[in-house]
């Protein structure tokens, strides 16, 4: 079945097969919203499943954070949760997107999708950060599990995808994640160049 549909990733969360699911915000991306100050900071979270991150997000008191999902599964879910709180839940395509944003979260997203749409990604990040906006979380670059996706890359194809467009600031393994994910990630800030 083609990974890029709703039909895909309906079926994945319907049968619980959902190993990513941490059951718990990302510590990497927990860390780094601990570092933004700006509680209204426009922020981003693609390709979000049950957006643990944007709880946590709320429960910090940022007031302007949106999420993103082609899963109409995993968005009836979230609207049904954050029901009455300023969580804007859109159920629809990334690429689709329109708007703009200070942060977007990356919470493995990019290595959900085929490795075809990479460059497009980028493109996207690109459009819809705000001049000087940052994109930071984590990607893999070792397996975890021997089905795709995720569809992993190495250290050197990353820099190569985002060096035209951003300022790779940080890009190095976490060393602050959970156990079955631990050196398997990276961690990154980038920063979008004017």
């Amino acid at each position: 079945m083609e990974t890029n549909t709703s039909a895909y990733w309906n079926q994945r969360y319907n049968e619980g097969n959902t190993p990513w699911d941490m059951k718990a915000p990302s510590p990497p991306i927990k860390h780094y919203i601990d570092t933004i100050k700006n509680k209204s900071a426009a922020i981003l979270i693609p390709g979000c499943g049950n957006a643990y991150e944007a709880g946590y997000l709320l429960d910090q008191g940022f007031t302007d954070v949106s999420v993103v999902d082609l899963s109409t599964t995993i968005m009836a879910a979230l609207q049904k949760r954050y029901e009455g709180t300023a969580l804007k839940v859109i159920t629809g395509d990334f690429f689709d997107l329109t708007g703009t944003y200070d942060f977007i979260l990356e919470q493995t997203f990019f290595c959900a999708i085929d490795p075809s749409f990479r460059k497009a990604y980028v493109a996207k990040c690109y459009e819809l950060l705000n001049p000087g906006g940052k994109i930071a979380g984590v990607f893999f670059y070792k397996k975890m599990v021997d089905v795709e996706p995720p569809y992993i890359a190495d250290t050197e194809e990353y820099i190569a995808h985002f060096k035209e467009d951003f300022s790779l600031n940080t890009l190095e393994p976490c060393t602050i994640s959970v156990p079955p994910r631990m050196g398997r990630e990276l961690y990154f800030e980038f920063e979008k160049r004017y």
